[in-house]
């Protein structure tokens, strides 16, 4: 153990992983899952993996796969490469000075600077963060093939199989009127028993979403996210004042500036987390202490990362007070195959952080052979 160890190199990949069915959003439909694998290896032999993942490209956030290769490969690496691997805080002050935005490849860094100290140490990620709350996580499913009677066979199915109790809808691809009789149809068929989220993706004007809110407040659904584009803090404050239904920042609560500015103005009721967002893992716990601190619950979401930066978020998330709405933790399940050689425990609507060091995981290195981009 090196406790001096250097970065030695850092390698990045980009993996394309089939799904099980498409994905549909407000912004982008998803028929496969992009994500850049990130590779820290140290002086004294370690390694550490981080990923950096966005949705549809360039439709949701602006940074793309490729992209984020680029920036990495030819900005972050020589700027990093020779620094003290096990000083996360001083890799990450560099990059803040150096490196503008770019908070998704900043994210992956740190969870691999993270997965490879943890790794030195023998100790989890959530350990390095202060230690894990709890070993497990709820975590909700998403229903988003666009057909009612498909999603409501689906959810029955998971809530049959004991495999998930909470869902979420995405919709604002359609006209607010038939997306809300999409989204009763199925909280109806469902039941009183089973918790409903509605993700709007940032797609209504503040009009349009206090009649529509009000009509899936009567129809049962528990919390409302993002309905309006994220700029518009002031509306959310406004809809969040209005309605009892808790509504629910996801892209506009992105960095800890952001948090702070939404809980100034009691801009939503809960907050989003996502650590490529936030640039970081120390961001989230940044970011739950201002929402902590305001009274504002949190819930832990996620931009669909495969196994690795799942598990980057679940030990994060792990380590959190008041994460009320638990998590949206899916993104493995709507693959089918994966880099890695244990893929994550889930059952009975939660996720098991693995007790392992690091993040708790190993890559098959042949899938990634076989899955990335030649």
């Amino acid at each position: 153990m090196d406790q001096f160890a250097l970065i030695k190199q850092v390698e990045t990949f980009i993996i394309d992983l089939p799904t099980i069915r498409p994905h549909h959003l407000s912004m982008a439909v998803m028929h496969k899952q992009t994500m850049v694998i990130v590779r820290i290896i140290c002086s004294d032999g370690i390694e550490g993996i981080g990923e950096s993942t966005t949705i549809g490209g360039l439709s949701y956030g602006d940074e793309s796969p490729e992209g984020m290769k680029l920036t990495i490969d030819q900005y972050i690496a020589p700027l990093i490469v020779g620094q003290q691997a096990n000083n996360t805080n001083a890799v990450m002050q560099l990059m803040g000075k150096y490196i503008q935005g770019n908070h998704f490849v900043k994210s992956a860094i740190e969870t691999a600077l993270l997965d490879a100290k943890g790794i030195r140490y023998g100790l989890a990620v959530s350990s390095l963060l202060g230690g894990a709350v709890t070993p497990t996580l709820p975590v909700l499913w998403t229903l988003a093939s666009g057909d009612t009677e498909k999603d409501i066979e689906e959810a029955q199915q998971l809530i049959d199989s004991k495999r998930h109790h909470t869902f979420k809808l995405k919709i604002g691809r359609n006209v607010p009127k038939k997306d809300i009789a999409h989204v009763a149809a199925i909280k109806k068929a469902l039941g009183e028993d089973i918790k409903i989220t509605v993700d709007i993706n940032q797609a209504w004007s503040e009009s349009t979403a206090k009649q529509g809110i009000k009509k899936l407040q009567d129809a049962g659904i528990d919390l409302i996210e993002q309905p309006l584009v994220k700029t518009n803090v002031q509306g959310l404050a406004r809809l969040t004042r209005y309605f009892e239904v808790p509504i629910m920042a996801d892209e506009a609560a992105g960095t800890v500036v952001d948090a702070f500015k939404l809980a100034s103005n009691y801009a939503g009721s809960v907050f989003a987390l996502k650590i490529a967002k936030s640039g970081g893992l120390t961001n989230i716990q940044r970011q739950a202490a201002i929402a902590q601190g305001a009274g504002i619950s949190l819930y832990g979401g996620t931009m669909l990362e495969g196994t690795i930066g799942t598990l980057a978020s679940a030990h994060v998330f792990a380590t959190l007070p008041n994460l009320d709405w638990g998590t949206e933790l899916f993104g493995p399940l709507l693959l089918t195959d994966d880099i890695v050689n244990t893929p994550i425990t889930y059952g009975n609507g939660v996720l098991e952080l693995p007790q392992g060091p690091g993040l708790g995981i190993s890559i098959n290195w042949n899938k990634v052979e076989t899955y990335k981009r030649k």
